[in-house]
């Protein structure tokens, strides 16, 4: 996939800009503060529905503007133009898929984009949250019915938790109906995943021996949730009790988890920071080229502050990576970064939340 033109309008501090994108690596420079990683914000928000900067949703919306909205033309796996859109009113996202309205996973399933930053690094060191949403974006693109067992997990999920609150057991019956159905879509949810890390792993292992052969081999753990061997509405019926008097469900798919371990550093506590990042990023360039093995097509590629992330070599190396397949790359820093000095590339210039085209 890639990016032909996007627009950008009352998200953070960009006004109203318009970039023509091409084939190959684009390299965003200017002062901090002046809307660099707002531009690689819009492309993320149309792939994922949400921005990985954190902080409160209404941070994105310009201050004092109406609105924010994003739009893009993007060339797809299949050849073929698509036009996109994503705004955001009031606190309800609006997304737009070839001039008509659609639901906000449509939108996200058309478009694909991977991001590094200097948050990344929470994919390693930070709470489960973050490693599902990881895991559940790569699963809802390869496979087609995910999204809805997901959303029927969620629904169920919901109505169990609606019930825990309450804190006074009821009827077998009023539960077991969304016991019942938690457990039948977290079967389906989880063999997805499973089958997703089972194809991820080779990936994992081919870049993690190239952007940190140090660390020897590496394996990959997965937790899915609930006790191995026993189907999930079971489990739910004999700790009703106990999720009764914390007033939510504690066990399930919303609640698994994955980790890295290598062979010279079996536990995550043995990685230093810059450790931590790379196996971050070897993650994501894993399951981007994960995404290509499965669509035909690289996802987008975004590399925020990409000099003040990685030292030189490493750079090279993720940089001479990314052009060897011909993915399509934004990456931002203050100034040119000396692995892209020697390479062909364009070049906009940021500065007060305006765009102007260098190269």
């Amino acid at each position: 996939m890639k990016f032909e033109r996007l627009r950008i309008q009352g998200l953070r501090c960009l006004t109203d800009v318009s970039v023509e994108l091409g084939e190959g690596i684009h390299l965003f420079v200017g002062p901090n503060g002046a809307g660099k990683t707002s531009v690689l914000e819009a492309a993320y928000l149309l792939s994922h529905g949400r921005s990985f900067r954190s902080g409160a949703r209404e941070a994105l919306t310009q201050r004092g503007a109406p609105s924010l909205a994003v739009f893009a033309e993007i060339l797809g796996s299949d050849g073929l133009p698509r036009r996109l859109g994503l705004g955001r009113e009031s606190a309800r996202w609006e997304a737009r898929l070839d001039g008509g309205d659609v639901p906000l996973g449509l939108l996200v399933q058309a478009c694909a984009v991977v991001c590094f930053e200097p948050g990344s690094h929470a994919l390693i060191a930070g709470a489960a949250d973050e490693r599902r949403r990881f895991l559940d974006w790569g699963v809802f693109h390869v496979e087609q019915d995910f999204l809805g067992a997901w959303r029927r997990y969620q629904r169920a999920l919901k109505q169990r938790n609606a019930l825990l609150r309450v804190g006074t057991p009821g009827p077998d019956a009023l539960y077991a109906p969304w016991e019942r159905e938690l457990g039948d879509m977290a079967a389906i949810i989880d063999g997805y995943r499973q089958k997703y890390l089972e194809r991820l792993l080779p990936m994992l292992r081919i870049v993690a021996g190239s952007l940190l052969p140090e660390l020897g081999h590496v394996a990959l753990r997965y937790r899915r949730g609930w006790t191995e061997d026993v189907g999930l509405a079971d489990v739910l019926a004999e700790q009703r009790g106990r999720d009764l008097a914390r007033g939510h469900t504690t066990a399930g798919v919303h609640r698994a988890d994955w980790s890295l371990s290598f062979e010279h550093a079996p536990l995550r506590e043995h990685l230093s920071r810059g450790q931590e990042k790379l196996t971050a990023l070897t993650c994501l360039l894993a399951q981007a080229e994960l995404h290509a093995d499965y669509r035909g097509d690289w996802p987008v590629v975004c590399l925020d502050d990409l000099a003040s992330e990685l030292d030189l070599a490493h750079q090279a190396a993720v940089v001479e990576r990314l052009a060897a397949v011909g993915a399509q790359v934004l990456v931002t820093g203050t100034e040119c970064p000396a692995s892209l000095q020697s390479r062909a590339c364009r070049m906009f210039h940021v500065e007060q939340g305006q765009i102007r085209p260098l190269l």
